[in-house]
């Protein structure tokens, strides 16, 4: 029996509730779901690829058939190279459905195995995002509501240190 494999993509700089939702959601729905770190170069993230790897790992002990993978490369042929036959993207508003539509049609031209799934984000989440945490944080503010507990402390100790 082939497994339903499909993949997360993000920066994920920091990973937050509203990740975490989607990745919980995506598990219930695939066999196996790898959590892609993507490298972004016109990015200037707070952590490395491999420090966001390592809290998308504590925050998703507890899902079994998640896995967490980084990639410099064109999603499709990552995507391809896995045998996915999903990619899957969170939404929160009109404005994430055009960029991430306009993202899939050009990943299914690259890769026609694969389709792209969009999860709706819970209520609680519509307005989180990474940035919205490094916002919050740089300024002192209280990030307890936006990330799990733990990595609270990863977070607030790298942004400390940034802002220093």
């Amino acid at each position: 029996m082939n497994k339903r494999i499909a993949v997360c993509p993000g920066s994920f700089d920091p990973v937050t509730f509203g990740h975490r939702d989607i990745i919980q959601r995506a598990s219930a729905l695939f066999d196996k779901v790898i959590v892609l770190v993507s490298v972004n170069a016109l990015k200037n993230p707070i952590f490395t690829a491999v420090e966001r790897v390592m809290l998308i790992e504590k925050i998703t002990a507890d899902l079994d058939n998640v896995v967490i993978d980084i990639w410099d490369g064109l999603l499709a042929d990552y995507v391809k190279q896995v045998g996915a036959c999903a990619i899957i993207k969170g939404l929160r508003a009109v404005t994430d459905f055009e960029y991430e539509f306009q993202q899939a049609l050009a990943n299914k031209i690259l890769y026609d195995g694969a389709e792209t799934v969009f999860l709706t984000t819970s209520s609680e989440n519509m307005y989180l995002s990474s940035s919205v945490v490094k916002q919050i944080a740089s300024f002192g503010g209280d990030i307890s509501h936006f990330v799990p507990e733990c990595i609270l402390e990863d977070i607030r100790s790298r942004l400390m240190k940034k802002t220093m």
